[in-house]
């Protein structure tokens, strides 16, 4: 075996490319576990997805010839996320949230008083929506991603991801706005 095959083999950066991943790659660490948060709702899940995400990226650094380094990474943090996905949850990609088919449980004066903070709220609802549209939003709204970064993060047209975010931001205004009783009343 040569010296390459023993421990140093091509997923080893030399030091210029190092330097040069920290610079690029780095200074994005945080917006790749909050997509990886929101993609799969578990925070210790997440925390194994994204460094999972930080090793592929550090690994294929190589195949990074400039651009955008924060939609290259963060496309590798979704791949990776949706490969997670497929192995240990599969059921969940393949279902959308029916609120028809799933009705919320009626929740007393006491808990909706209780969960009022907005925060909170905004939370469980993007919660409930599924994780294709849970990550346009976070894209668009909490990371400020272009239409042609989401584009090229997700690697689906433009147009349909104009369509999904606005799909999305009606089902997470749909899950703002109604209230357990009105979901069950519109049943």
């Amino acid at each position: 075996m040569s010296g390459s095959d023993q421990g140093k083999g091509p997923d080893v950066l030399d030091a210029q490319d190092r330097a040069r991943f920290e610079q690029l790659v780095l200074p994005h660490l945080d917006a790749a576990f909050n997509l990886a948060r929101w993609i799969l709702k578990s925070r210790a899940e997440c925390e194994d997805v994204a460094q999972e995400a930080m090793l592929r990226a550090y690994r294929f650094f190589r195949g990074f010839h400039g651009g955008d380094a924060r939609a290259w990474l963060l496309q590798i943090v979704r791949n990776t996320c949706y490969t997670w996905l497929e192995k240990n949850r599969p059921v969940e990609l393949m279902t959308e949230f029916d609120e028809e088919l799933h009705p919320q449980p009626s929740t007393s004066p006491e808990a909706l008083a209780i969960a009022g903070d907005n925060r909170e709220r905004l939370t469980r609802a993007l919660e409930t929506l599924p994780p294709r549209f849970r990550e346009v939003l976070v894209l668009r709204e909490l990371e400020g991603c272009s239409y042609k970064e989401i584009a090229a993060i997700t690697a689906i047209p433009i147009g349909t991801v104009m369509s999904a975010l606005a799909r999305a931001r009606q089902r997470l205004q749909s899950a703002l706005t109604h209230s357990p009783q009105e979901a069950s009343r519109e049943l």
